[in-house]
């Protein structure tokens, strides 16, 4: 779940880079231009499980993309923690890629620095056309009233993962399908050392996607239209409140989860100490822990009452990876072209199957390796029930202020504290105060 690693990235306030009008971003004189497109710069985002795997997964494919146009593209995979500050400081000094992968909640941020270029109707048919791509996708690609400011290229969504035979020893037939639900199967689970349900307590943006989704249910965007903070609303408290609660008061999240932050509920998932938890595109991780495909299986997200896609019934952030092109790159038509290339039918099958990640294109999403339950739950969620974290200038810094707002909370649940809606809305008080300072 790159974007959840990503949390420690999105702490830096956005705001530095806001005031800067789009001096940023371009091949470098030994680079191409739209008169003689020789190479690319490509900074793409660290998807597998090292920098040396994606170097080997992508390499090939910049060989397909070279000796079909004859532009050679010049590859860094860079580091999670390293790629918000790589991209604002290429904003302000104008010395960085051609085109470049950014995480999907930080598109409206960048696109306030005024760097990327804007993806109008020209530059969507350059590429084949904006209504190939899912539009949940393109929604998480900068502000409503705007030009979107990147192209989707892997897309994720939540499911719920459930442990089979924990299920089976506490005679539970089938997954939670509402909240209600889930606290009732999470008690039965939480017993002799194992729980019901893990959570990431220390993982702001963690923090964040869960409570925005709890928000979107409680009829709570978090910012008004006109971009405000409304933290303290009704709706907003009432979802946070209720997260913390499945620790504070229905007591199906073990203490220790208010600290963890590094995928580790996912490891006591695959030893069995939990058997419940939320996650984008968990297979791999669990493969990898030694659980096999029979061992777990994955549903939608639950949801107040009802079903997923109704009503409020928001179940799950957009998640995911956006490409961007740096407006002043001297070779524009390269750089379309590679991202035609990159959102082809083709590479969208071939790189998010790799990655274990969705297709924003619908045709590719529709292809036989994306029809394996867990990855339906996730491709039905992305098309149907899933919304953009809000698309404002300084998402950034909403991420940190109630993130971190989230994990205070998590503490005082795991510490016996009580978590009151009066508590509640005073960190979400004092999260609102940062963001206006």
């Amino acid at each position: 779940m790159r974007n959840v690693r990503a949390a420690a990235a999105v702490t830096l306030a956005i705001s530095i880079a806001a005031g800067v009008t789009g001096c940023g971003g371009g091949s470098s004189a030994s680079g191409g231009s739209n008169d003689s497109p020789k190479t690319l710069t490509y900074w793409a985002s660290n998807q597998g499980p090292s920098i040396e795997a994606d170097k080997k997964i992508l390499t090939p494919e910049l060989k397909k993309f070279e000796k079909q146009t004859g532009i050679k593209v010049k590859l860094e995979v860079v580091p999670w923690a390293d790629l918000l500050n790589r991209i604002l400081a290429a904003s302000t000094s104008g010395q960085g890629p051609d085109v470049l992968n950014i995480g999907n909640t930080w598109s409206a941020s960048l696109q306030a620095t005024g760097a990327l270029l804007p993806w109008n109707k020209e530059n969507f048919d350059a590429i084949g056309g904006r209504d190939r791509f899912v539009e949940s996708a393109v929604a998480s690609a900068g502000a409503a009233d705007k030009d979107p400011s990147a192209v989707p290229l892997y897309s994720l969504a939540y499911a719920l993962y459930y442990n089979k035979k924990s299920f089976a020893e506490a005679g539970i037939s089938k997954p939670p399908t509402t909240w209600d639900e889930l606290v009732a199967d999470g008690k039965k689970l939480s017993k002799d050392g194992k729980w019901g349900l893990g959570a990431e307590g220390s993982n702001l943006s963690n923090n964040i996607h869960q409570t925005f989704v709890l928000g979107q249910q409680h009829g709570a965007d978090f910012f008004d239209k006109s971009g405000k903070a409304t933290f303290t609303s009704d709706g907003a408290v009432a979802a946070v409140k209720q997260y913390i609660d499945f620790m504070a008061k229905d007591k199906i999240i073990a203490p220790g989860n208010a600290e963890y932050a590094q995928n580790q509920s996912l490891t006591d998932f695959a030893k069995g100490k939990t058997a419940m938890v939320l996650w984008q595109a968990a297979a791999s991780t669990f493969a990898s822990q030694g659980m096999k495909p029979e061992d777990w299986g994955a549903a939608p997200v639950p949801v107040a009452a009802g079903t997923p896609g109704t009503g409020k019934s928001t179940n799950s952030m957009v998640a995911g990876i956006n490409m961007a092109v740096f407006k002043n790159t001297k070779n524009i038509d390269g750089a379309k072209k590679f991202v035609k290339f990159m959102t082809s039918d083709a590479e969208q099958k071939l790189l998010n199957k790799t990655y274990g990640s969705i297709p924003p294109v619908k045709t590719a999403q529709a292809d036989e390796a994306f029809s394996a339950p867990d990855l339906k739950v996730l491709r039905d969620t992305l098309s149907t029930s899933a919304a953009p974290l809000p698309q404002v200038p300084n998402e950034s810094q909403f991420e940190t202020a109630v993130g971190t707002a989230v994990k205070e909370l998590w503490a005082d649940a795991a510490a016996g504290r009580p978590v009151t809606t009066e508590s509640v809305k005073a960190r979400l008080e004092k999260a609102q105060q940062t963001m206006q300072q």
